[in-house]
């Protein structure tokens, strides 16, 4: 992936080195619910930053807000810019205005107007302080433990949680939530939170179509840059984490899709480049 020409508009907050906030004794026991909430049980990882608030009110940290130096950081940095280029002109589209989310980079865990957020639960978007928080040793995991390697691979997660910041600013995150707080099922909330993770997916690959364009070729992928994508969608797919984590895939617990689902909506917003073509909730909201 070409990437090391791009944009860098510095919307990064740089956590690391400052170490790690804990909760009710923190350390092994914090990784472990996280693990044990996400992998084995399908838990939204917002619920479990939710319930570590409780157990211990965390204030959110100040970082270094700019550019990194690193080479990761910068490749972080430019990603988030090439989102931003990208759905400034979808967003114009719609005769709407788009205002950036800031990416978080931090270590174990950190505070967020969300609550706690640790390293175990994998990178996630906060919709109340429109923040994306990442631990670059997800990329190491995403690599070595799912076999998904590459820089595409890596601007997938990203673009992906940048979708649900797109998602909030569009008002579908709260209708989501809403939706999930009336159902009738734990089952029937989780289709909602598949829906809006499928369709995060699938605002990833429409800003993977457009990121050439949009930055003037300073930002494109390579060939067989969408294989490796496609190679970490179904890595993180429920039923593939599942089968690894418990032995058996549940589907009722799905809270993500399965890897075919997250493959197959990541594929459509990269051929469609469409925002439209991105309904996966079908009229259910």
């Amino acid at each position: 992936m070409r990437w090391e020409r791009g944009n860098r508009y510095g919307d990064v907050e740089d956590r690391r080195g400052m170490g790690g906030v804990g909760i009710a004794g923190g350390g092994i026991g914090a990784v472990a619910l996280g693990l044990i909430g996400y992998f084995l049980f399908g838990i939204n990882p917002l619920t479990i930053i939710d319930a570590a608030n409780q157990l211990a009110p965390v204030s959110q940290e100040d970082g270094r807000i700019g550019s990194p130096q690193d080479r990761a950081g910068q490749f972080v940095d430019t990603i988030v810019s090439s989102t931003t280029d990208v759905w400034r002109t979808e967003f114009g589209n719609m005769n709407r205005s788009y205002q950036p989310p800031r990416l978080v980079l931090y270590e174990q865990a950190t505070g967020t107007q969300c609550g706690l957020g640790q390293a175990a639960m994998g990178p996630f978007y906060c919709p109340r302080d429109n923040r994306v928080y990442l631990d670059l040793e997800f990329f190491n995991e995403l690599s070595n433990r799912f076999g998904a390697p590459g820089d595409f691979a890596q601007a997938y997660v990203i673009a992906h949680e940048v979708g649900h910041h797109v998602q909030q600013l569009l008002g579908t995150g709260n209708r989501v939530r809403r939706a999930e707080e009336q159902a009738g099922s734990r089952a029937e909330a989780n289709r909602y939170s598949v829906a809006l993770e499928l369709q995060a997916d699938c605002y990833a690959g429409v800003w993977a179509a457009h990121a050439d364009e949009a930055s003037g070729g300073r930002v494109a992928l390579d060939e067989g840059d969408l294989q490796e994508g496609l190679r970490a969608a179904s890595a993180v797919g429920d039923d593939t984490l599942q089968r690894e984590t418990r032995g058996r895939v549940v589907p009722d617990s799905f809270t993500h899709g399965t890897s075919e689902q997250r493959q197959r909506w990541l594929l459509r917003g990269f051929q469609s480049g469409d925002v439209k073509a991105c309904d996966t909730f079908n009229g259910a909201l």
